[in-house]
């Protein structure tokens, strides 16, 4: 394995111990995890020898660090739309009917390899990882970090809610122009706020809203539950949809259209979109037409 990063150690330091000097050393390894990982995995060197959790540091030592030679999973060659892309990071539009990341094969994480390019930064991951999730039958923009500064400065964006996340669905039945839910999801505090955008007849649900969506909190399933807790479920939502009501082979009426957020490493604020699949107006046209024939 190659060298990709040394150091020297220059400060007049007390004998320490290499894991606690080591941190905030590397950007390679922004983590503790990461620093006994690397010591576990030989990847550290101490003045040209194997480094150990054991090992001391002083002044004068150099500490070198060698490339990870962790393989990466086997692609996907799923092609997927990219909106953005740079050496730090990308984002990709994830279509319906995936899973973002987990033990199968057919997931997002495992299609990245194949549609992004290699990072070239020294702290350039295996692969390119998703920083966030977004539901199986969900579609929209989905954040990608391609090295460690970015996956930890995009995370902590997220954990600090600083990441401005937008939605759009369309609701069974006439929801309010505007307002926030704030019910907890799985015993967890949590608040959406919506808009409506448009209110269409329906002769299936009388009448579809299409909404904006801004949640504030980001626990699982959270706008699906809000939206259905107060009779306004998204349609073609088979989970929490209305009995009877649900609509079929149509997929989920649910797409995260828009992200403002800081650059993980530059800090200039990006404002990623995307445009509503052709079905979305589809259905709202087909829902109307099918009103004025019943009701002509």
């Amino acid at each position: 394995m190659r060298v990709i990063n040394i150091h020297k150690c220059v400060k007049k330091i007390e004998k320490t111990r290499i894991n606690t000097y080591l941190k905030g050393v590397f950007f390679e390894l922004p983590t503790n995890a990461g620093i006994k990982k690397a010591l576990k995995n030989e990847r550290l060197l101490l003045n040209g020898k194997k480094a150990g959790s054991a090992s001391w540091v002083q002044e004068g030592d150099i500490i070198e660090l060698k490339e990870s030679n962790f393989i990466p999973p086997k692609e996907f060659e799923l092609k997927l739309e990219i909106i953005y892309e740079d050496e730090f990071m990308a984002a990709i539009i994830k279509p319906p009917g995936y899973t973002v990341s987990g033990n199968s094969f057919k997931t997002i994480e495992n299609a990245l390899n194949y549609n992004l390019i290699k990072s070239k930064e020294p702290d350039a991951l295996e692969w390119p990882r998703p920083v966030h999730r977004l539901d199986n039958p969900t579609s929209g923009i989905l954040l990608i970090s391609k090295t460690s500064r970015a996956s930890k400065n995009l995370g902590t964006q997220f954990n600090n809610k600083t990441i401005q996340k937008t939605y759009r669905a369309l609701v069974q039945g006439t929801i309010t122009k505007n307002g926030t839910i704030d019910s907890p999801v799985d015993e967890k505090k949590a608040i959406t706020e919506f808009k409506r955008i448009s209110l269409n007849d329906s002769l299936s649900n009388t009448a579809i809203s299409d909404v904006e969506l801004s949640p504030k909190t980001g626990r699982t399933h959270q706008l699906r539950i809000h939206l259905a807790s107060i009779g306004h479920a998204i349609v073609g939502d088979k989970i929490y949809g209305i009995e009877g009501k649900t609509l079929k082979h149509k997929g989920l009426f649910l797409y995260a259209v828009g992200l403002n957020f800081k650059h993980p490493i530059t800090g200039e604020v990006i404002k990623l979109s995307m445009t509503l699949p052709e079905k979305y107006q589809a259905y709202i046209n087909r829902e109307k037409l099918r009103w004025e024939k019943f009701n002509s």
